[in-house]
């Protein structure tokens, strides 16, 4: 592994939007390696979660493929070895 890619998806209405998001988890589910969900309990319906991802290039198409979701802030920390 050359890289380790931490990706954070926030999703604003979780009841809303993250159907959508699960479905292209599961599509691209090979490339999680760690998941990790949060939620606010002073505003449940928001949402955080953080990935870390594979160093591949269907980790740029599931990245793309969420930040396409309206309602949906996807934000990623790139380390490099």
């Amino acid at each position: 592994m050359d890289k380790h890619i931490i990706v954070g998806v926030h999703i604003v209405d979780r009841e809303k939007h993250a159907p959508q998001v699960q479905q292209i988890f599961t599509r691209y589910g090979n490339q999680i390696r760690t998941r990790l969900g949060l939620h606010d309990e002073i505003c449940p319906s928001n949402g955080l979660i953080l990935l870390e991802m594979a160093d591949t290039p269907e980790t740029c198409e599931m990245i793309a493929a969420v930040e396409a979701i309206e309602g949906v802030d996807v934000g990623q920390m790139v380390f490099e070895h």
